[in-house]
């Protein structure tokens, strides 16, 4: 007996994985869920570091520290009596 390789295309997979969830307990639904908010959570961040990858290469973060010591000076006159 071979065991076959599920789908690959989402639109197959999809049904699939909606039936596995429907047949899950709830402690295996909450773990899912986990791994589901994990796998999101990294996506997020690589497009991040992508993007700040992309802005240090083009130079738009060199004056960065700048622009946040001019931050901190203009609120530290605001929080002065």
């Amino acid at each position: 007996m071979s065991v076959l390789p599920p789908p690959t295309n989402p639109a197959d997979l999809r049904p699939m994985l909606h039936a596995e969830i429907d047949r899950m307990g709830g402690e295996n639904l909450a773990l899912l869920h986990r791994v589901a908010l994990q796998l999101e959570l990294d996506e997020v961040c690589e497009r991040l570091d992508e993007g700040f990858d992309s802005d240090r290469a083009a130079g738009k973060l060199t004056r960065l520290p700048e622009i946040i010591r001019e931050a901190r000076a203009a609120l530290r006159q605001r929080s002065a009596p």
